[in-house]
């Protein structure tokens, strides 16, 4: 019997009592609630333990249901709602605009951004304020801006900030942000987020330390030079930055203490184009996030397609989900998702959602396909050299894809169709299932020899795009946390863009921009594509050669598209999914997908 005080960890372990299979009672187990934010209670533990007992037993065969796990974690839902409420997030901060007087704005945290243009340090001389604006500051703040300046050497650089105490003043806090130079103050640049989007991001890291509720940001300075129209923008960027930068991967902890921010305010007349987007694009990043995050006792393939049928819940009638079980993929020719899926305990799901626009015709129809291992331990060639337990990031293409389908579901673009599909499995080990050697068929009838069984992702895409060019579409991006090779070259800060096409490389790259995301193009050597070629099949699904990796991932993926009908890119978030340092889920490529398929690029 289950108790209490086991916690999380022990209620995602209930084994079935006759150590046998059971079939899945998931009309029984998904109405159980769990909040991932606490260790469940004794009732819910007893209920979790009277479905499981309640359920028939199955004997373990490749076409039977598989065991209660896969039940016990579609109950867990936080922050995911039931599929009838949809998406529920965390409170998050609301972004206003707001004309009021800033030097009477009365809340806990004021911050004013500065540029390094507007100071002057002179040689063994107190900083001067070079914008009248900010001279004007000073004096409003009788001196205390000039301070916090000079003592802290504050010399406007992107992502520099100090704050102290205004015991004068109506604000709790006073504090300077740092953005850099103006000339390269734009809404969009080349490489990497704006620098009103890093100040977004300081607001929120200032207002955790500061334990404020309420904050509220300007432009120190003259901000009518801005370039390209950026005033009108600002808000919308900031609002991702403090959005983002709000997030904490701390809901698996017992005494998480969580940023009290609530509201933030952008002051001076800021205009609020595009600030709803900007949060719905956000918010996308987040859900990308969460279910990044998730370790793979929680996040399934059955939490994945319960998260994308809750999305299709809150869209409104926008968006209708289907997924498909093994039998109907097995009835389809899926034979590489399969072979793949074949050695977990966990049944897999193939996910398939589309968008289709409100009364309007669509002029695009696109597809977004996202690699979904729930996890990877590398099957018979098992990860021995360090990093499986990080392996539940290898679901970071079909998260960024879900990310991009909420984000869309909320802002309803009017000219496209899109259609976001995940192949979700575990790679496992087992007396059954894929091994060295062996040869599975797509569903296109090619087939590969398995010569490693840790490519195991460009499996399950194989069959996912075959699939995805089914539904009329005319141009598919896929993206996968797929090869160490591409780590190796670009780092974990750079997405990989592998394309034959030049206008899909040239719209990718845009919306990235938009998005503040950074990719970069990679060449497809053809010449390389011998090394993939199989004595006994159509192809291998590794190389024998070391180097390269990441193009020859990219040229099996090419295998699956029919050039005559769709242009296609593949995405290798391998990098930038995770970010090692910090030790959490970046939510790379949601917004980029999204801006990509609604034709929002920079």
């Amino acid at each position: 019997m289950l108790n209490a005080s086991n916690g999380l960890q022990r209620l995602t372990r209930v084994a079935c009592t006759c150590g046998r299979f059971r079939a899945r009672p998931d009309h029984q187990i998904r109405k159980i609630p769990v909040c991932l934010s606490r260790a469940p209670s004794f009732a819910e533990l007893s209920k979790l333990d009277r479905a499981l007992r309640a359920a028939p037993l199955c004997t373990r065969k490749f076409s039977s249901t598989r065991c209660g796990q896969t039940a016990r974690a579609a109950m867990i839902d936080f922050p995911l709602a039931s599929s009838a409420e949809g998406i529920q997030f965390p409170e998050l901060p609301e972004i206003t605009t707001s004309s009021a007087d800033a030097t009477s704005w009365k809340g806990d945290l004021l911050l004013i951004g500065v540029f390094e243009d507007d100071l002057h340090t002179p040689d063994g001389a107190a900083t001067e304020f070079l914008d009248p604006g900010l001279l004007e500051w000073s004096k409003a703040t009788e001196g205390l801006l000039a301070e916090i300046v000079a003592e802290n050497e504050f010399k406007g650089k992107l992502g520099s900030k100090a704050t102290v105490r205004w015991s004068s003043g109506a604000a709790k806090y006073i504090g300077v942000v740092g953005l850099g130079e103006r000339s390269k103050a734009t809404l969009v640049t080349n490489w990497g987020p704006s620098c009103f989007q890093a100040a977004g991001g300081q607001i929120a890291a200032e207002a955790k330390v500061l334990k404020a509720v309420s904050a509220a940001f300007i432009i120190g300075g003259n901000d009518t030079s801005l370039p390209d129209g950026s005033k009108d923008g600002m808000a919308a960027k900031v609002a991702a930055g403090v959005l983002l930068g709000a997030y904490e991967a701390t809901r698996f902890k017992k005494d998480a203490k969580l940023s009290k921010l609530r509201k933030v305010e952008m002051l001076g007349g800021s205009g609020s184009t595009g600030l709803s987007e900007a949060v719905s694009l956000a918010k996308g990043t987040l859900l990308c996030r969460y279910v990044l995050e998730m370790p793979a006792n929680i996040a399934t393939p059955t939490l994945l397609a319960n998260t994308a049928e809750s999305i299709a819940a809150g869209s409104e009638g926008s968006i209708s989900a289907k997924i498909l079980e093994e039998d109907e993929c097995r009835k389809m020719g899926m034979g590489l998702y399969l072979g793949v899926s074949e050695c977990s305990a966990e049944p897999p799901k193939f996910i398939h959602l589309t968008y289709k626009p409100k009364g309007g015709s669509a002029k695009r129809k696109v597809a977004l396909v996202g690699k979904g291992l729930t996890f990877d331990s590398g099957g018979y060639n098992l990860k021995v050299n360090g990093g499986i337990e990080m392996m539940k990031f290898d679901k970071g293409g079909a998260c960024a894809v879900l990310g991009a389908a909420y984000g869309i579901s909320q802002i309803q673009p009017t000219d496209v169709e899109v259609h976001f599909i995940i192949a979700a499995c575990e790679n496992m080990i087992d007396g059954r299932g894929m091994r060295p050697g062996d040869i599975l068929t797509a569903m296109n009838g090619l087939t590969v020899e398995i010569t490693n069984t840790d490519a195991e992702g460009r499996l399950t895409l194989g069959d996912a795009l075959l699939y995805a060019q089914q539904q009329d579409i005319t141009e598919v991006v896929d993206i996968a946390t797929l090869t160490g090779a591409c780590m190796v070259a670009l780092g974990q800060k750079v997405a990989g863009v592998f394309t034959p096409s030049e206008t899909v490389a040239t719209s990718l790259k845009s919306a990235s921009q938009a998005a503040g995301e950074k990719v970069w193009r990679m060449p497809m050597e053809e010449s390389y594509w011998e090394d993939m070629k199989s004595p006994i099949a159509d192809m291998r699904n590794a190389g024998t050669i070391r180097y390269g990796g990441a193009i020859t991932a990219a040229l099996f993926l090419k295998q699956y598209i029919d050039p005559k009908k769709v242009q296609w890119a593949h995405v290798d978030i391998a990098g930038p999914a995770w970010d090692t340092k910090e030790g959490g889920a970046v939510g790379f490529g949601a917004r980029t997908l999204a801006l990509w398929a609604m034709g929002k690029h920079a």
